[in-house]
Formats: C-alpha cells, structure tokens, sequence
C-alpha cells in the first residue's frame, strides 16, 4: 500500500490531509498537535511538499498555511491514489451503482478533514436508497477495505436541513 512506496509516515499524513480533500489547509503548529508528532519532521516534508509544488503556502499573521496545489500537473494522480488508498474509489463504484437511486455522496468525518481513520463516515443522499442493500455493501466493503463504515441516509429534503449547518465538516466524493 502507500506505506510500503512513501517510507515516511508523516509524508502519508499529508498526503491524506491535503490531497483526499484538496479545500484543507493546515499550518506546523496545527499539524503538530493534529499528527501528534515532532515539529521538525513534519517541517521537512512541508518543505518538501512545497518545494515540488505539490503545495503551495501564503502567510497569515505569523503563520505559514499551506494547502494542495490543484494546479499541478500531478494533483489528479495524487487525488486519486489518495481515494484508492483510504478506500473511497471502491465505495463509490459499490454504493453508487447499487445501492438504489442516488444524489449524493458525502465523505464526513475525520476522513473529510483529510486525517486517516479507521472509520470512514458517509452521508448518503437519495429518494429510494435501499437500506438493507446498502448495510449488505458496507459489510461486505468493510472486510475488502479493512476500515469500518458507518453511514446516514437521507432523503434531498431532509439533507437540506442538515446541509446547512454542517457544510464545512463533509466533502463531495460522488454527485449525480
């Protein structure tokens, strides 16, 4: 998996920050405290990151906040190892072609701000959503991804009501 190609785990941490959900930003301090590691190796692959870059950085007061390039030419590659690895590309190409009528997908959670989890947490939009197919997925996804998934139904009205209030804890990983 990533972990055998990129040696560093910290180099995967940022990879999952900034490029599963490319509107994430993230400065040392934060990072820091949000990996629960050492400031200097997380520094060094900033660097790095930057330096290639595959992110870019603006100054904010004293901070240095530094969030994906969207415009290199390897950011799709990237995204899309990314996904792969945490699992989503095999949710979506379940979920959304089986699953019954579907709006929306949505990646919440930890996973949607970018930090590697064990759970992966979805809000799933549509009129008729076939509950008990979708549970026999999650089971079945679960074992080939070895992560949890827990998942929301909702209907497009009763999402609206929701929507509002959450927009900034969710990413958009599949849309009619």
């Amino acid at each position: 998996m990533l972990e055998t190609i990129i040696t560093s785990k910290t180099r995967v941490k940022l990879l999952l920050k900034f490029f599963l959900n490319s509107n994430t930003s993230g400065y040392l301090r934060g990072l820091e405290s949000e990996f629960q590691e050492g400031s200097n190796a997380i520094r060094i692959e900033l660097n790095r990151f930057e330096g290639a870059g595959l992110l870019v950085s603006e100054k904010t007061g004293n901070k240095k906040i530094f969030k994906s390039n969207r415009d290199h030419p390897l950011f799709q590659s990237l995204n899309a190892m990314v996904r792969k690895y945490a699992g989503i590309d095999q949710i979506i190409e379940e979920v959304v072609e089986k699953a019954g009528d579907l709006e929306s997908v949505f990646l919440s959670g930890k996973m949607a701000r970018g930090i590697n989890s064990q759970i992966i947490e979805l809000i799933v939009i549509g009129e008729s959503v076939d509950k008990v197919f979708l549970l026999k997925l999650v089971q079945r996804l679960e074992s080939i991804i070895k992560k949890k998934i827990s998942f929301v139904v909702f209907s497009a009205t009763g999402f609206k009501s929701f929507e509002d209030k959450n927009k900034d804890e969710r990413l958009l990983i599949w849309n009619k």
